[in-house]
């Protein structure tokens, strides 16, 4: 088993419609991930890497260190949860990326966020 599949990500969405103002484009999304180590070493998130596309098919890239201001380390075992968002100019949307990943023996390795739907209630069936 590689160090990426010791990784379990989970993530929740959530529309913000009090953040989101459909006359001007603007849908504003709330994104809960949850982390969670199932091997037997600890790791540290180093990076993050996110494509977020709209139903337009465009696409912004997202690149950065760690997620909100930290680069948790996650012990065996354990998870590091954390909510962010974004704001995207249509009603439906993905996301999709991954965590560039640091073992406690050293090695780098990146763990895949698989895609989720950014979407406001009751667009996609």
């Amino acid at each position: 088993m590689s160090l990426s599949d010791t990784i379990k990500i989970d993530v929740t969405t959530r529309y913000l419609k009090e953040q989101s103002d459909p006359f001007t484009r603007r849908f504003a999304f709330a994104y809960t991930v949850e982390i969670t180590n199932e091997g037997s070493e600890s790791v540290q998130l180093l990076n993050r890497y996110w494509h977020i596309a709209d139903d337009s098919d465009h696409v912004e890239e997202v690149q950065g260190e760690g997620v909100i201001g930290k680069q948790p380390q996650i012990a065996p075992g354990t998870s590091f949860k954390y909510t962010s968002g974004t704001v995207i100019p249509t009603e439906v949307g993905t996301m999709r990326g991954n965590y560039e990943m640091l073992s406690a023996s050293g090695e780098k390795f990146k763990a895949l966020i698989p895609p989720f739907l950014l979407a406001i209630p009751h667009t996609v069936h």
